[in-house]
């Protein structure tokens, strides 16, 4: 199986081009949009986003990732091999949240290109047909080379910060709710957030945070957007208070 993750957007004409690739080097494979939709040009929310996704990615699926502001430039291709799971594409730091949160991680540049590699669209040109190859099994085809350190990457920690907003207005923050002690008072943008366990135990339109079903730390209203009602968006900082 080939799990797609991208900020391409799923409206837009950018992941069917990929898919069309896909199953031209890989014909018969299964492939799943994990999301079309992290958030554009953020490669640190979007490292985040895709590690608390590939928790129920299964071992041995290949999962194309690409945040990839830096396309054409000086970044480089690669593959990671985490918890016997392939993930491809730029090390710029979208996969370094999987690989520090792994068991056992192996970073190797790939050598492989395609005979033709336009300057803006490696997604589809260079990491969709190397994500292809290794779900036939073919690891030797995409020449990788030795192993290396992901040229950038942001830790396996936690990060205070609103990572994604889903179509309902709730905001998922980059914390990890599970196993944090008592209640905690989450606070965002000047607003202090109780905890709840889930949307039908608090009156509509109250305000309130909980373990959302990735076990990150979610803001969200009951029957209404807490983004539009917050003033919300990706990047805005959290703190979860546990005094």
């Amino acid at each position: 199986m080939i799990f797609l993750f991208t900020d391409f957007g799923a409206a837009d004409l950018y992941a069917g081009q990929v898919k069309a690739v896909l199953h031209q080097h890989a014909p018969g494979t299964q492939v799943v949009d994990l999301l079309h939709e992290a958030p554009t040009f953020n490669v640190k929310a979007g490292a985040h986003l895709l590690a608390a996704l590939s928790a129920r990615v299964p071992a041995g699926s290949v999962t194309l990732a690409v945040v990839d502001p830096g396309v054409g430039g000086a970044r480089k291709p690669v593959a990671l091999l985490a918890d016997n799971r392939w993930f491809v594409g730029p090390d710029n730091g979208i996969l370094s949240v999987v690989a520090a949160r792994a068991a056992k991680a192996e970073a190797f540049p790939i050598g492989w290109r395609p005979e033709r590699l336009t300057a803006s669209f490696h997604g589809r040109d260079l990491f969709a047909p190397v994500a292809a190859i290794l779900a036939r099994g073919e690891r030797v085809a995409v020449k990788l080379e030795k192993k290396t350190r992901l040229a950038e990457s942001f830790g396996g920690t936690d990060l205070a910060e609103i990572i994604y907003v889903d179509h309902y207005g709730n905001a998922m923050t980059g914390l990890r709710a599970g196993g944090r002690p008592g209640d905690g008072t989450l606070v965002a943008g000047g607003h202090r957030i109780a905890r709840a366990r889930v949307f039908s135990d608090v009156p509509a339109g109250e305000v309130f945070w909980y373990e959302n079903s990735l076990g990150l730390a979610e803001i969200s209203v009951n029957s209404a957007s807490a983004a539009e009602k917050l003033g919300l968006g990706v990047g805005h900082p959290v703190t979860l208070d546990t005094g």
